[in-house]
């Protein structure tokens, strides 16, 4: 017995021994240690732009490989065997690594040798790592043991606390009590739905001792219509909305209703997997609605190019470039964009994979034309009905052909557009935008799928006093004559509608042509005898097949009705993505340094192997592309969602960089907590936003004073340890909707087109194009910031001065600036003033200092300071005795013409404007609390 207890003795003694020199011994980190040394001071020339020497750090196999000396530059286990890491300590300056830049410290040396030593493992970067739950670090084991009874004891309110407390402990910080009821008030409300609250929702809150007071609240905000609105205008950025096209032109679109799709779908709480699956494949879910068709707009928010002479495919490429981009900015916190033109120079992702991730994007409908095709026709209800009924009936008779009669009738698709014409004699594309060929000319549209098709839509415009006759031809200008048409001046009043303006603005006439199997060159020759031969003659918008008519419905109305329904005009019309059928299916081939003009070989769809290795479902289109990217085998989906919404509400993610969770995006300031709050958000709240945000707000951390200490200024001076609450400045959008809820005028309008409320005369110039801004009538020109026209050449200037940006690509965050423009705007934009003028007109009875005290508590829910009314006081003072004296200033000031009344106390009013717009730039107006 007594040797076992000396064995037992002995062996703990050599456990803990063991133990300790372990730990001050431990192995290398890859990701910690010798990435951070690869990336800055090697992989610039050993990685996926360059590979000097044959020898690139990048991949673990292409760093053991031979390179071009013919031999390795690593060797597992023998750094004294390793060129690597030889060449690190080499005098002869054209020998020595890094070259020609500064010489690593001998402790990067020491780790770097040690590494190979230790046989040069690789290792993957945290963001990519498969998402797991870590443990909660609670400081004590009673508080755990009371945690798991639903209680929380001390500062923490729930888990989210623990980690930061543990945190905030290791750098010598501490935190902040819970903020005073009306700041905390003010706080959330602007989170939760970007206004400021009410003086009675002060009042109210204020007066609630309830233990559950602030959770009610919270929860209140939640289902507040105001909620979409505000979470809304973040993902407009990333969307990159705007209601123009962008580039010269910049003319206008209607896509409004992405919009408010975004705004609905926050409002009914949509999951978040849901919520970027249908914005990446709406219409490629089974049966999809109106709004899941709607949609897709976030990926026709791409810029499309109106001007003349311009290449529709460079910048449809240009199109799907900036889709592929986007998805993996704003869904995967990824710097894709790089691999575009060569292997990711920091993370492991290959030059190819961009070009097989491309391929998912790459076989939409879409084609950079004028009239943004395809796109979703709204209709007028009673129009709708019919649509609906046809299609009802095709799908529940002949459920196989319900789709593409669905494209045909509702989208007008697929369309054959003028791009597509090639051969041309005596012709060329008008503006490279319509096919215009002058009498005697011909084109050729080559490889048509002809499918035995036999009716036809041609939309076109003829000028002409004769109509123009189009003789189309099977091979050859020589071949078999597959039709005789008559486009005539008349055939809009016979055969079909003119619609909208040029880009829209069509006949569309129909016509039989004989059945012809499978592709087709298709020769086309143009006459008009009225025509010199230096004019045009027709023009052609663009031209379909539409599907064969189902053969017992031949003899029935029901082709005439399709055609009707066709030519009908809608109310308006959305841009959406539509997938092209097998018929017209595109290739992708990987673009020789990203060049669109260098193809290489081609390539099918894949996602990066780095993630298609723990996904063992197939991804062969955008539907099943959307479904793994919010699967558990998607590590980045949930961390970058959650990083987004945590910047939202402290002003600055959890990783700073937003955009790059890659690894040179900056380190989390909290990894645990990250990835806590991925794996909640993920899976205890099934991706659910609102329940979410409210566990986020919950928190003592969330709930903390602003007030900041000198040793917290010191050790923490960007509050990324969380030592005090969020104190950030509004975003521009919520400053100037909360100046016009202080003054009673915000209208309470939900979606919508967007509006044009005030701005200054000569703001929009751009060329080529008639927009002008006219400003809304009514209440329209004070809706919140969100519906605010977005012209991309030329952005609201408020949005521009605080650092909006153009739209665009997508923005993943807003730096924050400090300009006097920003003050300038505030104290002198004539919204900001309107707003001051009738949040004054408020207060007709109230002497000054009671007009300061009344007007300061409306805003914040809390007493003025002494300090701070005396200097409103003073300025109301010195400014009343200005326009006592000088009731012309009164006049110019209040706008009003000569034989207007002037309005009572006239003087006193503009002094209290101009002391409302003052509290309106205080800082309590314009930072968070």
């Amino acid at each position: 017995m007594k040797n076992l207890i000396t064995i037992a003795i002995l062996g703990l003694a050599g456990f803990f021994v063991g133990k300790q020199i372990w730990s001050n011994n431990p192995r290398i980190d890859y990701n910690t240690q010798v990435k951070p040394i690869l990336n800055k001071n090697c992989i610039s020339c050993h990685g996926g732009v360059k590979k000097q020497g044959g020898f690139s750090l990048l991949f673990r196999e292409e760093a053991l490989g031979k390179t071009k000396f013919n031999a390795a530059a690593i060797v597992p286990g023998h750094p004294e065997k390793s060129s690597f890491i030889q060449r690190l300590s080499l005098e002869d300056p054209e020998g020595k690594m890094p070259y020609k830049r500064p010489p690593l410290s001998q402790n990067e040396i020491d780790i770097l040798s040690q590494w190979v030593k230790e046989g040069a493992e690789w290792g993957e970067h945290w963001a990519y790592q498969p998402l797991k739950k870590p443990q909660v670090p609670y400081s004590s084991w009673w508080k755990q043991a009371l945690s798991w009874v639903g209680i929380q004891a001390g500062w923490e309110e729930n888990e989210i606390d623990h980690f930061v407390a543990t945190k905030q402990a290791e750098m010598g910080l501490g935190h902040q009590t819970k903020a005073e009821k009306a700041d905390l008030l003010r706080r959330l409300s602007l989170d939760l739905t970007g206004l400021s609250p009410t003086e009675a929702e002060f009042r109210a809150f204020e007066t609630d001792d309830s233990k559950d007071a602030y959770e009610k609240k919270v929860d209140e905000l939640l289902k507040s219509p105001r909620f979409g609105e505000k979470w809304a205008s973040m993902w407009m950025d990333l969307a990159r909305y705007a209601d123009t096209k962008g580039y010269e032109k910049d003319d206008k679109r209607s896509i409004w209703r992405y919009r408010d799709y975004v705004i609905e779908s926050f409002n009914q709480n949509k999951t978040f997997d849901q919520f970027i699956t249908e914005q990446l494949a709406g219409d490629l879910l089974p049966n999809p609605k109106e709004s899941q068709y709607i949609a897709t707009a976030f990926h026709r928010n791409t810029a499309n190019n109106d001007e003349g002479g311009t290449e529709d495919e460079e910048f449809r490429v240009a199109a799907i470039l900036d889709r592929v981009n986007t998805t993996w900015e704003t869904l995967q916190g990824t710097s894709f964009s790089c691999v575009q033109c060569h292997s990711h120079p920091y993370d492991p992702i290959r030059h190819e994979e961009y070009y097989q991730y491309m391929a998912y994007f790459n076989n939409t409908r879409d084609e950079d034309v004028p009239d943004e095709s395809p796109y979703y026709r709204h209709f007028k209800s009673s129009d709708q009905k019919r649509v609906d009924s046809l299609l009802h009936f095709i799908k529940s008779k002949y459920p196989k052909e319900h789709q593409t009669w669905k494209q045909t009738i509702q989208f007008v698709e697929p369309k054959i557009h003028p791009h597509w014409a090639d051969e041309f004699i005596h012709g060329a594309l008008q503006d490279n935008k319509y096919l215009a060929v002058r009498p005697g000319g011909s084109v050729r549209f080559k490889a048509v799928p002809m499918q035995e098709k036999t009716e036809m839509l041609i939309a076109y415009k003829n000028n002409n006093d004769a109509p123009t006759q189009l003789v189309i031809r099977q091979g050859s200008l020589q071949g078999k004559i597959i039709t005789q048409i008559k486009l005539d001046t008349t055939l809009s009043e016979k055969e079909g509608l003119k619609k909208g303006n040029w880009a829209h603005g069509w006949t569309y006439a129909f016509y039989s042509i004989p059945a012809l199997a499978g592709k087709q060159d298709l020769y086309w020759t143009f006459s008009n005898k009225t025509c010199k031969p230096d004019q045009n003659t027709a023009v052609i918008g663009y031209w379909m097949l539409l599907p064969k008519t189902p053969e017992a419905l031949k003899n029935t109305s029901f082709l005439n009705l399709a055609k009707q329904l066709i030519s009908t005009q809608p109310e308006g019309t959305t841009p959406v993505l539509l997938e092209n059928s097998a018929d017209y299916k595109r290739n992708t081939p990987v673009f020789e340094r990203g060049s669109w003009l260098v193809p290489g070989k081609y390539v099918e769809r894949s996602i990066p192997q780095l993630f298609a290795k723990k996904y063992s479902k197939p991804v062969r289109n955008r539907l099943e592309l959307a479904q793994w990217m919010s699967s558990p085998q998607n590590p980045l989906t949930a961390r970058v969602a959650v990083n987004r919404f945590w910047e939202q509400l402290f002003g600055t993610g959890l990783v700073e960089t937003l955009e790059d969770l890659g690894s040179q995006g900056l380190t989390p300031s909290h990894q645990e907590l990250l990835d806590f709050l991925a794996y909640q958000f993920q899976f205890t709240y099934q991706y659910k936003p609102k329940e979410f945000l409210k566990y986020i707000v919950m928190s003592a951390t969330y709930q903390q004073r602003s007030e900041f200490t000198q040793e917290s200024k010191e050790k923490d001076p960007s509050n990324r340890y969380l030592s005090h609450g969020p104190r950030i400045r509004l975003s521009p959008e919520q400053m100037r909707d909360q100046a016009l809820l202080w003054s009673g005028l915000l209208s309470t309008k939900i979606g919508g087109p967007s509006v044009m409320p005030e701005q200054p005369e000569g703001i929009w110039n751009a060329p080529y194009s008639g927009m002008k801004w006219t400003k809304s009538d009514g209440e329209d020109q004070w809706r919140r910031s969100l519906y605010t026209y977005w012209r991309r050449s030329s952005p609201y200037p408020t949005q521009v001065t605080f650092d909006a940006g153009t739209r665009d690509i997508c923005l993943s965050r807003r730096i924050r600036t400090n300009t006097p423009m920003q003050a300038l705007n505030t104290l002198n934009d004539p919204v900001f003033m309107e707003c001051a003028l009738f949040f004054a007109r408020k207060f007709p009875q109230e002497k000054e200092e009671r007009f300061i005290e009344k007007a300061f508590y409306q805003l914040f829910g809390k007493e003025i300071s002494s300090a701070k009314k005396k200097h409103l006081m003073r300025f109301y003072q010195q400014v009343l005795p200005m326009y006592q004296k000088d009731m012309m200033k009164c006049r110019e000031f209040l706008h009003l013409c000569p034989d207007n009344s002037m309005p009572k106390e006239a003087p006193a009013l503009i002094a209290k404007t101009l002391v409302s717009n003052v509290i309106f730039n205080l800082d309590e107006s314009i930072n968070k609390p």
